[in-house]
């Protein structure tokens, strides 16, 4: 099957699941957890194949780290969609109801956006992630991997469609592409698909953005800070910020850049060095992070550097407003923190600092679908339309509005002598 038939099949696809029950989807999610459980010899088997190529083509250890999918990922992956069906369904669901007159009552409904294009990282995860979000959501999908995934992508992507298909979901909901003609293609294909999310570097997203009519929800790069106020506590302050840098590194909200007020810098920065050190992190730091700690120098670009690595940049600063204005500068507008007991200093910079996801007392690691409950994620936006942060179901979400009369017509409304609007306010679900 080509691309444009694939893309096609999944457009006719949307159709039919955007109105598929809760229980048939439902059932569908547990099928796949199911299968991914039966089969996950053959996953792993594919993923070491990955694995093993990826070794001889010399891929990053980051990246390496990225694409292993072992038993345990499967075991994640099965436990977070066994989250994701005690989610209640949200499509359909009435956000607003306006009585205009009586017997015509306005519903603004939740729905489905429709055919999502997902283009990702070398994360089998990824995978299993997206797709099952897409469907309970309702959305048919168009799933991109990496190349160096392409055995992983590919029997996980069978699986999930056969069982999935297999409980009722229409067939064709799910497409997999994969090589690089099939991104370009998918680039025209504004007739068929309603969404592309990109995740990848600023230059890629860019590149998407710029060579298609298909709107994008951008995830690009994770720069992400850690702010050590004069008010932190320094055990909290030295726990959170080693949680941010080394609990996952190769994760895009792994903290990137640490500022220190001068204020509690020469008391925490010994104390920190000391327990980064031990995890292997490789610091780097501005000439008064020097003046206390030993430390490599550190270069203009490093502050604009997603390092996804056990290297890290520090810069002590004379308040919270210059870490907001770097943080501002540099940043990603992904995740960042501040760790303090000033409730103040917290507000301004929860208030200030121009980012998705904002924290206050804790690791910048919690910027997470399935942390916040979302039921995993399709990525994180750094965009400020539609949605924004972790994408979980609520981002795949649109809405539609449905007007249920008895007969009215405009002609009523008109002229002086017309009917007036109520516009009344109602408390219930739309009902046919």
């Amino acid at each position: 099957m080509s691309i444009a038939e694939t893309a096609a099949a999944a457009k006719s696809a949307s159709i039919q699941l955007a109105a598929v029950k809760t229980d048939v989807k439902n059932k569908a999610l547990a099928e796949i957890a199911e299968a991914l459980r039966e089969n996950s010899a053959e996953i792993v088997s594919a993923n070491e194949q990955d694995l093993t190529d990826a070794q001889k083509s010399n891929l990053s250890a980051p990246l390496l780290k990225r694409l292993k999918f072992d038993e345990q990922k499967i075991a994640d992956v099965c436990a977070g969609i066994e989250s994701l069906i005690k989610i209640d369904d949200p499509v359909g669901r009435t956000i607003r109801s306006t009585e205009l007159d009586g017997g015509l009552e306005l519903y603004k409904v939740s729905c489905p956006i429709g055919v999502i294009g997902v283009i990702f990282e070398s994360r089998p995860d990824a995978l299993v992630q997206i797709s099952t979000l897409c469907l309970k959501s309702g959305n048919a999908v168009l799933l991109k991997g990496g190349s160096e995934a392409q055995h992983s992508n590919k029997i996980l992507a069978d699986v999930v469609s056969r069982a999935s298909e297999k409980a009722g979901i229409p067939k064709g909901w799910l497409g997999l592409m994969e090589t690089r003609a099939d991104v370009a293609e998918i680039l025209k294909m504004d007739q068929y698909i309603d969404l592309l999310v990109p995740r990848g570097s600023n230059e890629f997203v860019r590149h998407i953005m710029d060579n298609t009519n298909i709107p994008v929800l951008g995830h690009a790069e994770g720069i992400c800070h850690v702010y050590v106020d004069a008010g932190a506590d320094v055990d909290m302050a030295i726990r959170i910020a080693v949680d941010s840098k080394c609990q996952y590194v190769a994760a895009c909200n792994s903290v990137e850049t640490m500022l220190v007020h001068y204020g509690i810098a020469e008391e925490f920065l010994p104390q920190v060095k000391a327990a980064l050190e031990e995890k292997g992190v490789e610091l780097r730091g501005c000439e008064k992070t020097a003046a206390i700690i030993e430390v490599k120098a550190v270069t203009e670009e490093d502050w604009s550097t997603e390092y996804l690595d056990y290297i890290l940049s520090i810069k002590v600063v004379g308040s919270p407003p210059e870490a907001i204005e770097h943080i501002n500068r540099y940043g990603s507008g992904h995740t960042d923190a501040i760790i303090t007991n000033d409730s103040g200093a917290a507000e301004e910079f929860m208030d200030l600092v121009d980012s998705a996801n904002v924290f206050w007392n804790c690791s910048t690691r919690f910027s997470d679908g399935y942390r916040y409950g979302l039921g995993a994620e399709v990525g994180i936006s750094t965009n400020k339309i539609h949605a924004r942060g972790p994408v979980g179901m609520e981002g795949l979400l649109i809405y539609k509005w449905k007007l249920l009369g008895s007969g009215q017509v405009v002609a009523d409304y008109s002229g002086s002598g017309g009917k007036r609007f109520t516009h009344k306010k109602l408390n219930k679900d739309c009902e046919l």
